[in-house]
Parts: C-alpha cells; sequence; structure tokens
C-alpha cells in the first residue's frame, strides 16, 4: 500500500518558483489539491502547445510518480531533457522515478545530475529531497533515506532560506522521522511567508494526528479549510485521523468512524472522481478496515480499471471477510501480472493466510516465508506458520515456527511459549528406536518459562512437565521419581477447587496412579501405593494402572 504518510507534502503548493504561464499555475494548483487527472489533462495540452519548455514535461512525469506509474514519468523527464539537456527538474524526475522502482544507484546518479545544474535554483532541491521520501517500508521512511534528503534540503535552505518549496519537504523529511519540533519549525516558517498556505496547515494537523492530539489536530484541518473552503486534501487527513482517533479510544469508534466515511466522501467530490481517486479510496478503506466496503469497490473497479492494485485490494477485502478464493484468485492475479518490484511483503502475507485457509498449506508457508524474506519485520508470519504446521501434525516444525515468532517478534505471549512446548512436547516419538530427547529438552523449557512467568500456577503447565519428566521413568520398575514433584505440585493446584470437567478428572487420576506406582516400586510402601491408587480410581473409575493394581491385588483393596 502507497503510504500516505510520505507523500503528504509531495503534491504540496509550489510557490517559490517563477512559471511562465498561468496555466502551469492552475496545472500545479491542481496538483496541490490531489486532482490529478486535471492537471494531466491541462499538462499534456501544455507539452503541445508549450513543447520546448521542459517544465511542462517534469511537471506532467511528477503527476505520474504521484499516481505510481514510473514508467510513463520516466517517458516524460526523458522527453523535457530533449527539449533542454539541461533540465535540472526532468533530472530530478528521473531520480526520484528511479529511486520509487528501488535503483537507488540510477537515483544517486541522476540527483547529483540534478543538483550539479540547478546551480542557486534550489526547486530541483526541493524534488530531489522528496524523491528520498517516495519509497517507504511498512508505511516508514528508512532513517538513512530520510537524512540524505534533510541533508539535500538543508544545503537548499542555506541557499535560499525563503523558497517554501524547500521548507514544506524539509519539514516533512523531519517529520518522517518524529523529529516534530523541526517539522514544526519549518511549516511556520514557510506559514511567515505565505499565511495562506492551507498545505502547511494540513501538514501541521498531521503532526498533532500521530501525536493523539486529535482536537489539535482538527483545528489545523479546519484553518487549513477556512483558507480554501476546497481543498481536498484537508478532508483527507482529516479523515485518517478520524480512523486514528477511533482505533485509540473505542468509546468514539463508532462515531469517528462515521465522520471519517464521511470527510473521505467530501475529499473525493473535491477530487476528479478519477479512477486514480478511487484507488485512494482503497487506500483510505485498508487503513480504516473497512472491507466489506473495499470488496464492493474494488470489485467494481476491477471490472473497469486496466490498474493491477485493484486486485491487491480484492484479495486483502476478500480475505477479511473470509471470501477466500476471491482472495487467492485475486492476489494470484496481482502476484503473477504485477511486476515483481511492484509487489511487497503484505502481498505474499495475504497470499499465504489465503492459501492456507484454502488447505493449501505448503504453499501458504512458502507464501509467508516469502513475505519474511521481502521484510524481516513481519515476523508474526510464524506465529501463522506455526499454526498451520501444527494443524498438519508436523509438530517439530511448528515448534521451531513458535521459537523464530518468539525470538524475532515482540509481540509473543504465554500462550505463545505453551504452544511452543506443546509442539515440542508432540513432535517426541518414544517409539522411535533412538527418539530425539531435545524436542523434550526444548518442550520443557518453554513450559518451564510459562510457570515462571505467570501470574499464578497453571495446571496444564506443571501437567506436562509432569509427563515430560514421566517419559524418563517408563520402566515403572525402576522407577526414579523425576516427575513426582510435577505431579505432586498439579494435585495441589487442582484440588484447590472442584474439578471443572472429565478431562481433569483424568488427568488427575493420571497424577494419583503415577504417585501410586512411585510408592509401589521405588519405596515399596504398600500403604502409600494403595491411597494414591484409590484416589486415582476415585476420580477416574477408568484408570487402568488403578485398576490393574486392584486386579493384581485380588479387588478387595479397591473396595
Amino acid at each position: 500500500m502507497i503510504s500516505k504518510i510520505s507523500k503528504l507534502i509531495l503534491g504540496l503548493v509550489f510557490v517559490s518558483s517563477v512559471v511562465s504561464a498561468q496555466s502551469l499555475e492552475d496545472a500545479r494548483k491542481a496538483i496541490d489539491a490531489e486532482q490529478y487527472q486535471k492537471a494531466k489533462s491541462m499538462l499534456k495540452n501544455l507539452t503541445v502547445t508549450q513543447a520546448t519548455k521542459d517544465e511542462n514535461f517534469f511537471y506532467l512525469g511528477w503527476v505520474y510518480v504521484l499516481q505510481d506509474y514510473t514508467d510513463s514519468a520516466k517517458t516524460a523527464f526523458n522527453k523535457g531533457i530533449a527539449v533542454n539537456p539541461k533540465s535540472a527538474l526532468n533530472y530530478a524526475g528521473l531520480g526520484v522515478a528511479a529511486f520509487v522502482d528501488k535503483d537507488k544507484a540510477t537515483a544517486t546518479t541522476n540527483f547529483n545530475q540534478a543538483v550539479t545544474l540547478a546551480g542557486k535554483n534550489t526547486t530541483a532541491y526541493a524534488y530531489v529531497g522528496r524523491g528520498y521520501l517516495m519509497a517507504p517500508v511498512n508505511d516508514r521512511v528508512a532513517p538513512a533515506d530520510a537524512e540524505a534528503a534533510i541533508a539535500i534540503l538543508n544545503k537548499a535552505k542555506a541557499l535560499n532560506a525563503k523558497d517554501v518549496d524547500v521548507l514544506l519537504a524539509l519539514g516533512e523529511a523531519y517529520r518522517t522521522q518524529s523529529k516534530n519540533t523541526e517539522a514544526l519549525s519549518n511549516y511556520q516558517a514557510a506559514l511567515s511567508i505565505n499565511p495562506k498556505l492551507a498545505s502547511a496547515k494540513v501538514a501541521t494537523g498531521v503532526i498533532w494526528k500521530f501525536a493523539n492530539n486529535f482536537e489539535s489536530s482538527e483545528t489545523e484541518f479546519k484553518a487549513a479549510l477556512a483558507i480554501d473552503p476546497n481543498y481536498g486534501p484537508a478532508y483527507r487527513e482529516w479523515a485518517e485521523t478520524d480512523v486514528r482517533w477511533a482505533l485509540s479510544d473505542p468509546k468514539m469508534a463508532s462515531v469517528k468512524i462515521k465522520e471519517a466515511v464521511d470527510q473521505y466522501r467530501k475529499y473525493l467530490s473535491l477530487t476528479d472522481m478519477s479512477e486514480e481517486s478511487q484507488l485512494r479510496y482503497a487506500d483510505f478503506l485498508v487503513y480504516a478496515g473497512d472491507w466489506k466496503t473495499l470488496q464492493t469497490v474494488a470489485t467494481d473497479l476491477s471490472k473497469t480499471s486496466k490498474n493491477l492494485k485493484v486486485y491487491r485490494y480484492l484479495a486483502y477485502a476478500a480475505y477479511e471477510n473470509k471470501d477466500y478464493p476471491t482472495a487467492l484468485s485475486a492476489m494470484n492475479t496481482w502476484i503473477t501480472k504485477a511486476e515483481p518490484k511492484r509487489v511487497i511483503a503484505r502481498d505474499y502475507l495475504y497470499y499465504g493466510r489465503a492459501q492456507i485457509a484454502s488447505q493449501q498449506d505448503s504453499l501458504g508457508i512458502a507464501s509467508l516465508q516469502q513475505a519474511y524474506q521481502l521484510d524481516t519485520t513481519q515476523a508474526d508470519v510464524y506465529s501463522e506458520m506455526a499454526k498451520s504446521f501444527y494443524a498438519q501434525k508436523k509438530y517439530e516444525k511448528a515448534g521451531d515456527a513458535y521459537h523464530m515468532y518468539l525470538t524475532k517478534s515482540r509481540k509473543g505471549t504465554l500462550n505463545d511459549y505453551f504452544r511452543q512446548g506443546f509442539s515440542y512436547y508432540f513432535a517426541y516419538d518414544p517409539s522411535k528406536p533412538n527418539p530425539d530427547t531435545t524436542l523434550l529438552t526444548k518442550a520443557d523449557s518453554a513450559f518451564s518459562y510459562v510457570e515462571q512467568k505467570a501470574s499464578k500456577p497453571i495446571g496444564d503447565v506443571t501437567l506436562y512437565r509432569a509427563r515430560i519428566a514421566e517419559y524418563k521413568d517408563k520402566d515403572r520398575n525402576n522407577i526414579k521419581g523425576l516427575a513426582k514433584p510435577f505431579y505432586e505440585k498439579y494435585i495441589t493446584i487442582m484440588t484447590a477447587a472442584p474439578l471443572p470437567d472429565e478431562r481433569s478428572k483424568k488427568n488427575m487420576g493420571e497424577a494419583y496412579a503415577y504417585l501410586g506406582a512411585y510408592y509401589e516400586f521405588k519405596e515399596k510402601d504398600e500403604a502409600k501405593a494403595t491411597e494414591n491408587y484409590t484416589k486415582a480410581k476415585e476420580v477416574d473409575p477408568t484408570n487402568k494402572q488403578a485398576l490393574g493394581y486392584f486386579s493384581k491385588k485380588g479387588g478387595a483393596k479397591g473396595k
């Protein structure tokens, strides 16, 4: 999903450079208002009527970049360079397109050329800086890229401290790294030069949004709309702020989600209602988690749109709506037909989930692994892989997957440690000639961790630690008593309240029967043995060990 965060400022008003024709100014205003189809139409006309002006080609290419059509953007930038081989703007554009395509070497070459040709004209610097913010991973700009943007933009600021374009881009670069004081300083500097900058007010509102100061965000958005009542991006950011507000405050959730949808509809009404606007609406619906509406929107778009990204949205929504056949079909279309550089980790994550939900577990696990390879922050995939392996009774692989999840993710819970122990326990096969006892060690380690960290004793944890220890005591005639303290602890835990179900009664019978065998064979204490076997039979009349003991004794002691 294209990051809204990194693109907030990228289409902002460009007041610092002098334009050669009012129509170009109109086109740039349309870009600022995110009316990309309108802007594109104007600029295509300008590249014909004013074919010698390289700026026209640059802004046309810039619109294509913002719409994620980098091939078309490169074509426009190259035409601009053909018109003017010393066009700093178009070299900056080529660098941005390469950067979005993850070709950083080409991006750097073109950025350097743009700066060399720009001299003291800071407009190209501004776009180079913006370029470094255009390829976020998981909606976050990499620190190194942000620092590169900040460095080039500060050079531009030193050349011209009154270039509003530079100030706005510098504010965004700082904001992507949560350096909000520096970001606000640059936004305020831009507003001091031009108090009518609705875009700067919106950008300030975004800072407050991510600080969860939602009331201040709304104040800034209202201020932007007071400057320009038809400024669509203010409504878009207001909508996204309402969604964040809803997620942060459950009491406000229903009200704010409704408000968010209303605000976004206002935004759409102020754009050109183009296919691209609908795709941005789809982005918003992903952000809002409105999967039902998203599936409807994506399904409608898939009937007319040639943009393959529609299938990404359709796959996400269909999966969340449990429409797995549609999700699988849509994601297969997206992954097999889209350019590989367009496929992100989240796509493989949903692909894997849809495959697993469709009983294609092996394929699903491979897709989840691919998601992790593309983005190692997606450690949660190991939890999903573990569940799939466990369902297939591939217990050792399930245990290993839980281990990876707990090692790499910060979201692991005590339940995950318990599942890890459970997986390794069932992976141990005592019927094999040389069973792998390290599996028992791993299982016991996981259960021991739960036992240490839990706020109160957990019967099942202690029970499985007892069973692990008992595997070493299978020869009852030579019993060592390794499981004795665990079974005794289990009995103490479970007798604190009435046994809740038949399963617990059978487990309690198991514990008493083990103690009976311990006293019978290890301690040779017939009274203690009889006492524990009796309790085993009382709690679970079907316990085979207790029944065998009393059968051996003639039944008298069992009466």
